[in-house]
């Protein structure tokens, strides 16, 4: 009970400090440039304390029920026989668990909106669970085969910039937040005690450089995705005006 208590306050800080920067800039700005009324003041200042309250539950959720998951679930799935079944495996988990992350959540809300249903927020978040999906399934087999990170990196960076240059600057601002975004508490929890759990099972593997560096690949492929999404666009207007 005082260990949990001692979380929860540890947790309550951090998330303090995060929020403060921002209700300063508020404040700031209700007094110089923004004319709300009171009652609409107070309905922020509520969305804000209920903010505080689920960031740290949810925080401290994430770490007493993802991290020690996936440091087992990795460990048992790297003791079978036939161990290639993480890469199928690692596909499926990062597909789901980038639906279920919220700030992704709250991404592809804002780009439908922003765009005015240009892009479809279903359509955008298939693409980008699946480069997220398949970030996982190149983690497993890095894990599994001992192949160096600069093999998928240095190539992974070669085809971005060859997709910047037939793809509209919007995508392409959508396609590096969305690389920046998608490490949040869902996948770094999870996916990352999951290739933890793995890496430190395969005798082969060096826990350090194997598993944290499946966090360059999943910021990496869902901006080719999303770039490659950007591509498809581009000629269907293409056609369009044909």
């Amino acid at each position: 009970m005082i260990s949990l208590i001692k979380n929860l306050i540890n947790y309550g800080l951090d998330v303090f400090w995060a929020l403060v920067p921002l209700f300063i800039a508020f404040i700031i700005f209700k007094y110089t440039s923004f004319k709300i009324s009171n009652s609409q003041f107070w309905i922020i200042m509520k969305g804000l304390v209920i903010s505080f309250l689920g960031l740290v539950l949810f925080l401290y959720g994430v770490e007493l029920g993802f991290v020690d998951t996936g440091i087992i679930v990795g460990e048992q799935l790297a003791m079978l026989k036939h161990n290639w079944v993480l890469v199928p495996i690692g596909f499926i988990l990062g597909f789901v668990v980038t639906l279920a992350e919220p700030a992704i959540q709250i991404l592809v809300e804002e780009i439908e909106k922003i765009s005015t249903g240009y892009i479809h927020k279903k359509l955008f978040l298939f693409f980008l669970s699946l480069g997220v999906a398949l970030s996982v399934s190149l983690a497993m087999i890095r894990i599994l085969t001992g192949i160096s990170l600069w093999y998928f990196v240095l190539p992974g960076y070669i085809i971005v910039l060859i997709l910047m240059r037939y793809v509209s600057p919007l995508f392409v601002a959508i396609a590096f937040d969305s690389g920046g975004i998608i490490t949040g508490p869902m996948i770094t929890s999870f996916i990352l005690a999951l290739n933890v759990g793995v890496s430190r099972t395969i005798e082969t593997s060096n826990i350090l450089i194997d598993s944290f560096g499946m966090i360059s690949l999943v910021s990496l492929v869902p901006i080719i995705s999303v770039l490659i999404l950007g591509l498809s666009y581009e000629r269907s207007i293409g056609r369009e005006d044909k």
